[in-house]
């Protein structure tokens, strides 16, 4: 009997080293603005990317900047419709987009402050693009069919409709007791928006190129420095390392992605695919070439954008990137995701981050 006692209490603590429950420590935490909603709207390229330009203005001035998202969105919006039309409706029109929008914005139409331009009209607290999108869509496909010869009219009745469900465009305002435009606002913040690139890890490109990334949301055809897998995730721990925050572009459909949770992993056996999410297991060995395969087979696809803020270990010293997501701070670990580095190797699509937060290394092969 006292054997059997011995036994059961030898597996219960064989067991319960195994299956551990995650406790985290910090490696790494980057000042960043706090996580917000993007409420029901496609735009999380924009909160991703204006959390990012947020946490560069806290780096190099040490100031918090709450940016308007809206902004740059408002001006995004009059760019798809003109891709969707002059290529006759053969492009995909949706509320998506890509960090680089949010910079190709900021550089022709400048950044204003949140107090300044917020998206909201009337009474709405929330913000709500369904109605608005739906609306564009229709309003687009017959200038989209050349047979129509419709013209032109429709940049001004796209303009009326941002402004409906928007607000109108700003030209000037007021910040902390100065009068700027969205133009000498974005000189005040010190940006140097030629500063930031985009880089990504495929093998059907050559490597230490530029190249067009074929995914739905890339309308406007950004460029992206290919780099081995590696050395793609070499440089976001460079860049965390150094104090530099990175944009993140990641699929988020796997099961083993919980914003519930606060955690993304990719566990080696399926069966763990629930268990994981709470507990410590066994994850995959990502491949270049099982990466590939994933997106290619569309497994991997471009769902969500985030921010990457820091690093973090669990117990048994697996290391996760800390992701600020915009789907507000109810979800687990305060709106937060536990990104482990499986995850990241298999599901970043790309990151942008400030060209000098790359290795020197990368920074010589891709010409920087």
């Amino acid at each position: 009997m006292k054997r059997n006692f011995f036994s059961i209490a030898l597996l219960t603590i064989a067991f319960s080293a195994y299956s551990q429950k995650y406790e985290f420590q910090t490696v790494k935490d980057i000042e960043a603005t706090p996580v917000t909603s993007q409420g029901q709207t496609g735009t999380c390229w924009s909160f991703s990317s204006t959390s990012f330009l947020e946490a560069e203005i806290i780096r190099t001035s040490g100031k918090q900047i709450d940016l308007s998202e809206m902004y740059n969105v408002r001006h995004t919006y009059p760019k798809k419709a003109w891709n969707y039309v002059m290529r006759q409706g053969k492009a995909q029109f949706s509320e998506g987009g890509l960090n680089h929008d949010v910079i190709d914005s900021a550089i022709g139409f400048g950044i204003v402050p949140l107090s300044a331009y917020s998206g909201l009209v009337g009474n709405a607290t929330t913000l709500d693009h369904s109605k608005m999108a739906s609306e564009l869509e229709t309003l687009l496909k017959p200038y989209a069919d050349p047979s129509k010869k419709l013209g032109s009219k429709w940049k001004k009745e796209v303009s009326d409709i941002l402004d409906n469900y928007m607000g109108a465009d700003v030209a000037e305002f007021t910040y902390e007791g100065k009068k700027y435009t969205p133009k000498s606002f974005l000189e005040m913040t010190k940006l140097k928006l030629e500063d930031y690139v985009t880089i990504s890890s495929f093998t059907h490109e050559p490597f230490y190129k530029k190249f067009i990334l074929d995914i739905p949301d890339n309308f406007s055809n950004g460029s992206f420095y290919n780099l081995p897998l590696d050395e793609f995730i070499q440089n976001i721990d460079n860049a965390l390392e150094n104090g530099y925050t990175l944009a993140l572009d990641a699929d988020v459909s796997e099961r083993t992605f919980s914003a519930k949770s606060g955690i993304a992993v990719i566990p080696e056996n399926e069966a763990d695919n629930k268990t994981i999410l709470t507990e410590i297991k066994k994850e995959k060995n990502i491949t270049p070439e099982f990466r590939q395969q994933e997106f290619e087979n569309f497994n991997t696809t471009d769902d969500h954008l985030m921010h990457i803020v820091g690093k973090l270990k669990d117990q048994k010293g697996n290391i996760y990137y800390k992701v600020k997501n915009s789907w507000g701070t109810d979800n687990g670990n305060g709106g937060y995701v536990y990104m482990s580095v499986p995850y990241m190797k298999l599901k970043a699509i790309s990151v942008l981050v400030n060209k000098n937060a790359l290795s020197k290394k990368t920074q010589k092969e891709v010409g920087l």
